[in-house]
């Protein structure tokens, strides 16, 4: 950790984080997919000094329970496609998209980021997932999603297989000399044929080896194959926030495990998010966060927690407590704690209600922006965080709010950039570029 804090701008659905963000009164949901809308988001981003922007993807729509039709604005653009489109707007900011190692081929999805990162000039960066639920794998032609533990060994693999394909041409290797009729020089080019486990992949790569080498590479999994595949492979971690301690917790488990897979303490960035609600007061911060949990329906509070919880409330009323039981489980979707279960647990019986309100509001920093300053200076210095992934429950209007309040009483006390560098995006995260194979 250094006294710089790293940012970046979470956009998980285009109206924003909180699943009713879309009817936020600055939301303007009928140009959600309208490229002016998202270049709202990138260039507010930018305006800020945000080390990236960073698209969530999933490759299902939740219409599981039928408010996830009814009441929860979840559509969204294919991201690189997204992204493409971004980098011709945007100049410095990093531009990272969500990729399912589970529902994607290496090939394809090395010769995307490496387009990306030519596009961009070496701003591109992908966050690896191995996705989570069975609507994804019926549009996949199975029934149910792989095994958890399987689906993190053949993420494994596609990591090695798509940096064995990004590194198909040494950097020299296109000569493009007219006057010879010389294109690429044979001798920097390799082929990978690599075959494995998941993967038989010949290679090479059709593209030009990224500016950046390797594009960054994020990974979000808690579980223990997560964190054990993000010690060993990532370049940033993006993980949930908490106390201080809490993140203090995490931070020292996850730099002992990069340490064990023979890698730097400090080789991976870790990146809690946060959830802030920028107030002209700490009143009106906190009246702009009950603003949006009310704007809730109940079926999607009673659907919304069935999901978290694992056990069926449909039909309930959100305001009668219920006593606990898991109905159904959810430990292939994730195995990452789920705090409302934990919580439940520890404290009996809840209505709906009150687990859906405390399950969003343990998410929230409300505050002003100096009080938000001083809890992200926190979780930086007590917890350990080398920046923080920013996730705002309405778009595009909490990104402005957090970077006109936020980000200068940051930049005042020196914690964040005020100009951008000439540098890749690799190497605003303190990793070197990837030399090619003929300079290893």
């Amino acid at each position: 950790m250094s006294d710089r804090i790293l940012l970046g701008a979470f956009a998980f659905h285009p109206g924003g984080a909180h699943v009713t963000g879309w009817r936020h009164p600055s939301s303007r949901p009928a140009e959600h997919v309208t490229i002016g809308h998202h270049r709202h988001i990138a260039q507010a981003a930018e305006r800020g000094f945000f080390d990236t922007l960073f698209l969530a993807d999933g490759l299902y729509f939740w219409d599981r329970y039928p408010s996830g039709v009814d009441h929860y604005g979840a559509l969204r653009p294919e991201p690189f496609t997204l992204l493409a489109a971004l980098s011709q707007v945007t100049s410095r900011i990093g531009l990272a998209a969500t990729v399912s190692t589970t529902y994607n081929e290496p090939y394809h999805v090395a010769r995307t980021i490496a387009s990306l990162d030519h596009l961009s000039r070496g701003r591109a960066a992908w966050n690896l997932v191995t996705s989570r639920y069975d609507e994804e794998a019926r549009n996949f032609g199975g029934d149910s999603h792989i095994d958890h533990a399987r689906r993190y060994e053949r993420g494994r693999e596609f990591v090695d297989v798509v940096n064995g394909l990004l590194d198909s041409w040494d950097d020299d290797a296109i000569r493009a000399d007219a006057a010879s009729g010389v294109f690429a020089d044979r001798a920097g080019l390799h082929r990978l044929d690599h075959e494995g486990e998941f993967f038989r992949v010949r290679g090479p790569l059709n593209i030009a080896r990224p500016p950046q080498g390797h594009p960054l590479l994020f990974q979000a999994g808690g579980s223990e194959s997560g964190l054990e595949l993000a010690a060993d492979t990532a370049d940033a971690v993006f993980t949930r926030g908490g106390s201080a301690s809490e993140v203090r917790r995490f931070v020292d488990d996850l730099r002992a495990r990069a340490v064990r897979h023979g890698r730097a303490a400090d080789a991976v960035k870790i990146m809690p998010s946060v959830m802030p609600v920028v107030g002209e007061t700490a009143a009106d911060a906190r009246a702009e966060a009950d603003a949006i949990l009310a704007r809730t329906p109940d079926a999607l509070i009673l659907e919304d927690v069935s999901h978290q919880i694992g056990q069926d409330l449909s039909g309930r009323d959100v305001d009668v407590p219920f006593d606990y039981a898991e109905e159904f489980d959810t430990s292939n979707e994730t195995r990452s704690p789920k705090p409302a279960v934990e919580r439940l647990i520890a404290d009996g019986p809840a209505t709906p209600r009150d687990v859906y309100s405390w399950s969003y509001r343990r998410q929230l920093l409300t505050g002003t922006g100096p009080q938000i300053a001083d809890r992200l200076e926190e979780l930086s210095d007590d917890g350990g965080a080398d920046g923080f992934i920013v996730q705002f429950p309405y778009l595009p209007g909490g990104i402005d709010r957090f970077v006109d309040h936020v980000v200068p009483e940051l930049q005042r006390r020196g914690r964040t950039a005020t100009t951008y560098d000439d540098l890749t995006l690799r190497e605003r995260f303190g990793h070197a570029r990837v030399p090619d194979r003929a300079h290893r």
